[in-house]
């Protein structure tokens, strides 16, 4: 009797310990969550080749910069690395309108300007980097959420970013995964 009443009071203990340690998620993750379940298709986006110059606080890509808090060690290396630059999120507001715009005025008029790719510039933007631990799948991806803010708009932009290293090591540190690695998932919340 008094064994038994051990491995009911066990079995108790270690249920209500173990639901301790798994949080609820907050609107936020949340919504992170169901995009994935439901936007989710593997790309593979290619790395900056032009020149990446670090100063300061600012990261100029050619001629396109970003801004971060340099204590901000994930979003430096991922910057640094090439894997989200102006251009690629350029081309990505440009691809999207063109997509999801029904006006074939607006479209006709968009390819009628000498650069198209101009009202849709991503210049001179603060950017940063939060992982998003509770989406990792696989030790070879990891999931994250990038906050853009721009001081021509009033509201910042937010993205949901997957980063894929086939080398990754299953306690690797963020900053060590991104090294050698691809982006492979990018979409606008």
């Amino acid at each position: 009797m008094k064994l038994q009443f051990s491995v009911i009071l066990f079995l108790l203990f270690s249920t209500a310990g173990f639901s301790q340690k798994k949080q609820a998620l907050n609107s936020k993750d949340q919504h992170a969550v169901e995009h994935f379940k439901s936007e989710y298709k593997k790309k593979n986006y290619k790395k900056f080749e032009g020149k990446i110059t670090t100063r300061d606080n600012q990261i100029i890509f050619d001629d396109k910069v970003i801004f971060f808090d340099k204590s901000d060690r994930l979003t430096t290396e991922i910057l640094q690395q090439g894997l989200i630059y102006p251009q690629l999120l350029t081309d990505y507001q440009m691809n999207k309108f063109i997509d999801e715009t029904k006006d074939k005025t607006q479209i006709r008029f968009l390819k009628l300007h000498k650069n198209p790719r101009a009202p849709f510039d991503v210049n001179n933007i603060s950017v940063e980097i939060t992982e998003l631990p509770f989406l990792h799948e696989k030790d070879s991806s990891r999931r994250f959420r990038l906050t853009t803010k721009s001081r021509n708009l009033p509201n910042s932009i937010v993205y949901f970013l997957e980063i894929t290293n086939n080398r990754a090591a299953k306690n690797m540190s963020a900053e060590e995964f991104v090294k050698g690695a691809k982006l492979t998932y990018l979409d606008q919340q």
